[in-house]
């Protein structure tokens, strides 16, 4: 019994390492102030609509992709990044941004968990990932790039 609860309370204290870690590096919360700034950069914007603490896919795509410094070196060039945080229930995290976040996975049709979605500096949807992205950061890039193009 003792080792089931050491397990469990070290996978709840990575998925806050991770969650830090996104956190930490240039991911925001605030979708309004995102594309704020974004059209002040004429940038475009990402948001991760995810699991980060019960999704697998997400997990994987936050230690592999979005924390990675390849990718994060691109991000501050090109992008303004919102993390949308839920429950495995489908609601928002608790967080100032709760409401928004909620109204957002439901404007955007979100029906999976991670769902990346590009938007525009005015918020008109680009592209759209769901799921795992396999290839790490370089793939994840070109897949950007190649929406911006588009």
């Amino acid at each position: 019994m003792k080792i089931s609860r050491f397990a469990l309370a070290l996978v709840c204290v990575w998925g806050i390492v991770l969650t830090a870690a996104q956190a930490a590096e240039g991911w925001g919360k605030d979708y309004d102030a995102a594309l704020k700034q974004a059209a002040a950069e004429k940038r475009m914007v990402l948001l991760d609509f995810t699991g980060s603490d019960w999704c697998p896919p997400c997990k994987m795509m936050t230690k592999e992709v979005l924390t990675n410094k390849e990718f994060l070196s691109f991000a501050g060039d090109n992008l303004e990044l919102v993390e949308l945080d839920f429950t495995p229930y489908g609601q928002a995290k608790p967080s100032d941004f709760k409401k928004q976040h909620e109204e957002l996975a439901q404007k955007y049709g979100v029906e999976a968990f991670p769902t990346f979605i590009l938007l525009d500096p005015s918020g008109k949807e680009v592209a759209r990932k769901v799921g795992f992205v396999p290839g790490g950061p370089s793939a994840f890039i070109q897949w950007i790039q190649g929406a911006k193009k588009g």
